[in-house]
């Protein structure tokens, strides 16, 4: 019997012998691993941001400025009201529409002047059939010069407009050309029987 006691007590030192080793083995096995899995971790760079790196910027729009050009036909545009005049004393009132450089169909030159404006009649009565604008003998003056220019022709101007023919508060429409030689940018305009007006820009 305590044969029998003493193989089964060599029996299960030997198996806890065995554990133990394996055990053992285990435990060297992870080690290893977890201390490799360390160092490739470790040998990794790491990138650190560049302080003088250039920090993009989103593109700004372009701005196109407005030509010089277009900045003066802009400053020289006839607001409506701007010139008005009255003519014949109170009789009726004349208003400048556009004064506007063009060419000349006959000798392609810009040396023309397209003058239009509004005639009205603002009378109730006392206007009689002697109460004509001229549009064609209109003129114009040239404020830093004083140099005067005159109509290209009658055919070039709707002729004229008689205050009798229009009804009280009724207005009509007109135009002549005149002559003036490029470079010039503002007039003094004179219409017959009509205040001046002065220092009316020319748009291109």
């Amino acid at each position: 019997m305590s044969t029998f006691l003493s193989g089964v007590a060599v029996l299960l030192s030997t198996l806890a012998l065995a554990c133990s080793g394996y055990a053992a083995y285990e435990i060297f096995t992870l080690r290893q691993t977890l201390d490799a899995t360390k160092t490739a971790s470790n040998t990794v760079p790491t990138q650190a941001p560049n302080p003088t790196a250039p920090t993009a910027t989103a593109p700004q729009p372009a701005v196109s400025p407005l030509s010089a050009t277009t900045q003066a036909a802009a400053t020289s545009t006839i607001q409506p009201g701007q010139f008005v005049q009255p003519a014949f004393g109170n009789k009726a009132e004349v208003e400048l529409l556009s004064v506007k450089r063009i060419k000349d169909p006959e000798t392609a030159n810009r040396d023309v002047v397209n003058v239009q404006m509004r005639i009205r009649r603002l009378a109730t009565d006392g206007v009689g059939g002697s109460d004509i604008i001229a549009i064609a003998s209109t003129t114009a003056r040239n404020p830093e010069t004083s140099v005067t220019y005159k109509g290209v022709a009658l055919d070039r101007s709707t002729g004229s407009v008689s205050l009798f023919q229009l009804r009280p508060k009724a207005s009509a429409d007109a135009y002549t050309w005149v002559r003036v030689p490029e470079g010039v940018n503002s007039l003094d305009i004179f219409v017959p029987d009509t205040g001046a007006f002065k220092n009316v820009p020319i748009s291109n």
